[in-house]
Order: structure tokens, then C-alpha cells, then sequence
């Protein structure tokens, strides 16, 4: 299936970080185009692909991850301000009959992420 996908896995608990805000934003001509905003379900995920059918194009795109009031609700004692607020994520789209998923590695103090399948 050709569409964008995520998911966020907050590390330091070893589960889904449910309830995250998250906007996705296509660059054009050095400006951002907002696009659409998701809450990740239970497990992490956004309910549907972010990008699928003819909205799915090449180009320049970024996930901004609203991390903050999930790691307020789920971790004690952080210092404010916090470490990590919103998470940016810029990722390029080159071929349209693939799928991109750009999962999101997270704690408190520290993040990672990859295109997986």
C-alpha cells in the first residue's frame, strides 16, 4: 500500500505512547503547508495513514510530534522546561508506489527514528 504511516514507542516505559498530538506539513517553496493534525490510538498509531491515494506526493514533508503533555501525564519529577517539547521530523517522499512509515523512538531525554516498512 502506497501512504505515509507512524508510530510513537516511549523507550523508557516499553509501550505505545498513546494520545499524542501530531501535525503533518508538506514544504513548498522553503514555507511549511499544513496539512492535517492526528492523535495517536492505543497502540501508538494514527487510526488511518496520514497520506494515501492521490494526496500521497514526492516532496520535502515534516512530522512534529507534540511530546510534551504526554511525557507531563506519564513520567515524574521532569524538569520544566522540558527537555524535549515538539519533536520535528523532515523526511523526503521520492517514490509514490512505496510505503513510508516514520516510527518514533522516544523518552524524556532523547529520541530516534527510521523508515521502516
Amino acid at each position: 500500500m502506497s501512504a505515509l504511516t507512524t508510530h510513537i514507542l516511549d523507550t523508557s516505559l516499553g509501550k505505545p505512547a498513546a494520545g499524542v498530538r501530531l501535525h503533518l506539513h508538506k514544504r513548498v517553496d522553503d514555507q511549511q503547508q499544513y496539512l492535517s493534525t492526528h492523535i495517536t490510538n492505543a497502540d501508538g498509531r494514527c487510526d488511518a495513514p496520514m497520506l494515501s491515494g492521490g494526496a500521497f506526493t514526492t516532496g520535502v514533508y515534516e512530522l512534529v510530534f507534540e511530546m510534551g503533555n504526554y511525557f507531563r501525564q506519564h513520567h515524574a519529577n521532569l524538569p520544566d522546561p522540558l527537555f524535549l517539547d515538539q519533536i520535528v521530523i523532515r523526511f523526503g517522499i521520492s517514490n509514490t508506489q512505496d510505503h513510508y512509515h516514520v516510527p518514533l523512538l522516544v523518552s524524556p531525554f532523547g529520541y530516534s527514528t527510521y523508515r521502516g516498512s
